[in-house]
């Protein structure tokens, strides 16, 4: 498989990461190590983004009110801290999927462009 990055250029995946775990909460509550799963069908592997990258990332979107956290018994095992998609998160997934959009119809005519010169 192709690299998803250009040798040597930085990419910021943070907001791309927010907008995954945002989806993945849509219809039921997430925890750390399942969203970590969940996301490699979004392409990120387990090498890429470790636990703390995640965690780090769902502070952040609590803090801007996009999801809640709570502690839910794990049955035999430790409490976990579940997560889940506020309505103001919703509005925002809203708002990145019409900014997607807008952005994948530019990359399909730049794509496109360039083909046209091979």
């Amino acid at each position: 498989m192709q690299p998803l990055f250009c040798q040597g250029k930085q990419h910021k995946m943070e907001r791309f990461l927010e907008v995954c775990c945002l989806l993945l909460l849509y219809d039921e509550v997430g925890y750390g190590y399942g969203l970590i799963e969940d996301l490699e069908y979004f392409g990120f592997s387990a090498e890429e983004l470790n636990v703390g990258t995640l965690y780090r990332t769902l502070r952040k979107m609590e803090k801007e009110a996009l999801v809640t956290s709570s502690w839910e018994e794990g049955g035999p095992g430790p409490k976990r801290r579940v997560y889940e998609i506020t309505d103001a998160g919703k509005q925002e997934l809203n708002q990145w999927i019409h900014v997607l959009k807008a952005r994948k119809a530019r990359i399909e005519r730049l794509i496109g462009k360039y083909e046209e010169k091979r």
